[in-house]
């Protein structure tokens, strides 16, 4: 702009207009109050103005205007940065002669809803330079509104053009060889176009839309989209942001559309970012309300670091946890009962690992109450597994352990193999050797046509076992009482000599 007069306007310190002052105070009553009476002062003023809509940029758009004698094209492009701009300059009022900029552009969108869809996405995008999501504003819910409305019609029937046809709208995440305009679905037309929308915008169209009652299943598509878009250039903040805005409106929507799978995926990429730990805990019960869908491989989640067990146990513990609690607003006994056999398959697993200790281990034998298993058969598979790797562990961890099977739900070769197992605390093994006693005279009873000497020798091996085991327990509390007298023979001195070295002393019964 050629220079023609008094004034220079440094506008947020990025670049400075030599105007005329005159000019601009007939159209602007912030100007025309600002200079007031000096007006006629032939000196030369200079005016630094802050926080001014759209910087240099705004600033030279209403200039135009002045200079132009209150005329300017108003376009999808300008409308909003001409219409802020003149409420910052009070270039408004009905009662002006000059011609009203603010005016001009209020006008002008009132024709919002005959513009076309690129031309809206202009105009969106202007949006989010010019607004904050958070402040409340009429100008930006009206476009909103428009847009929001243009995604809710068919794509047939809707404005559309493409977004390649919009070089001011592409974004470096075109460089995606996943394309959903490709898969010519009528639902996901509009997700391409959106993908440049930050974050912060991003959360207030979903919310509207949620609000609006969109298909929730398009929503959780869109949003998974587009979080694997933004994350293509994303910093590790922007990534957190993203994933903590999407976790907390999956929570918003009907949970019978989230995949499980899906749900697993958004919690290994945020595992490894910086969530906050409230956001942490609603994505892990959105899993755990979803627990009946996962398999095996979901749960097998390594260890945080630092750890030295192999998989993250605490982790199954919470949706387990979660799980349960939202089964007990609505009792589903099959549900129930598939994460119990989930459970068992993942019990097996982690029960070959040294370091898992007997604490957790025991939590996760102990996690689901007894009607969530109809067979007990792999849990003592996974205990069996578990007492065979960490035979060191004391006899009341062994009870703790073992308190979880139920003998009734476990079958004659589990039992049978209980009863002679040694790595069993022996109460353990001698009540699954009645209850397979008893599950055998139970049979006899009721098959009166199978061979009855058959049955009676059976029956006699039995006994023969169960004295057999009887006299294991016997000799077991003599060696006790012997190596107790033992230990109270020991001098004291002796004892304390040993120092360190006397924790390697056996562990004996009480």
């Amino acid at each position: 702009m050629q220079a023609c007069c008094d004034l220079e306007v440094d506008v947020n310190g990025e670049e400075v207009f030599i105007v005329d002052k005159k000019t601009l105070a007939s159209f602007s009553k912030r100007f025309a109050k600002l200079f007031g009476n000096v007006m006629d002062n032939t000196g030369d003023l200079k005016v630094v103005v802050h926080d001014f809509p759209g910087g240099a940029e705004g600033f030279e758009l209403i200039a135009r205007f002045c200079y132009n004698n209150g005329r300017t094209e108003i376009t999808p492009a300008n409308i909003f940065l001409l219409n802020c701009a003149a409420q910052f300059m009070e270039m408004g009022g009905d009662n002006s002669p000059r011609p009203s900029l603010l005016n001009q552009t209020k006008k002008s969108l009132d024709g919002i809803c005959f513009w076309s869809w690129s031309e809206l996405l202009v105009a969106l995008k202007e949006c989010q330079d010019l607004f904050s999501p958070s402040k409340p504003s009429l100008i930006l819910d009206k476009v909103l509104d428009c847009v929001i409305g243009r995604l809710a019609s068919p794509i047939g029937s809707s404005p559309y053009t493409s977004s390649s046809d919009n070089s001011s709208l592409q974004s470096s995440s075109d460089t995606s060889s996943y394309s959903i305009r490709n898969n010519s679905s009528h639902v996901s037309w509009w997700f391409e176009d959106l993908q440049f929308l930050n974050i912060d915008f991003i959360d207030k169209v979903m919310k509207i839309m949620i609000s609006q009652h969109f298909d929730h299943a398009t929503i959780v598509k869109f949003l998974f989209c587009y979080q694997r878009w933004r994350f293509l250039t994303a910093t590790p903040t922007e990534k957190c942001r993203i994933m903590e805005v999407i976790i907390n409106l999956l929570s918003l929507l009907d949970r019978s559309y989230l995949s499980c799978k899906l749900l697993f995926d958004i919690y290994r990429v945020a595992s490894s970012l910086k969530i906050s730990k409230h956001c942490k805990s609603i994505l892990e019960n959105l899993i755990g309300s979803q627990l009946d869908q996962a398999t095996i491989d979901f749960l097998l989640v390594p260890s945080p670091q630092k750890k030295h067990y192999m998989y993250d146990v605490n982790l199954v513990l919470r949706l387990v946890n979660a799980f349960q609690n939202e089964l007990s607003r609505c009792l589903s006994p099959v549900r129930l009962r598939k994460v119990a056999i989930l459970l068992d398959s993942y019990l097996v697993e982690v029960s070959a690992d040294p370091y898992l200790n007997p604490s957790k281990f025991a939590a996760l034998v102990l996690l689901l109450p007894d009607s969530a298993r109809e067979s007990h058969d792999r849990l003592f598979q996974a205990i069996d597994i578990y007492l065979q790797v960490h035979g060191g562990i004391c006899e009341p961890q062994k009870m703790r352990i073992c308190s979880a099977l139920n003998y009734a739900k476990l079958s004659t070769d589990a039992l049978r193999n209980l009863a002679r197992n040694s790595k069993f605390p022996s109460r353990i093994a001698i009540q699954g050797f009645l209850n397979q006693e008893s599950k055998l005279e139970s049979l006899l009873e009721g098959q009166e046509h199978i061979d009855t000497f058959s049955l009676l020798g059976k029956a006699e091996q039995l006994d023969i076992q169960l004295q057999g085991m009887q006299c294991r327990v016997t000799d077991l509390e003599k060696l006790c009482g012997i190596m107790h007298t033992r230990i109270g023979n020991i001098p004291r001195t002796r004892l304390s000599s040993l120092g360190n070295n006397a924790r390697f002393l056996p562990k004996l019964c009480s």
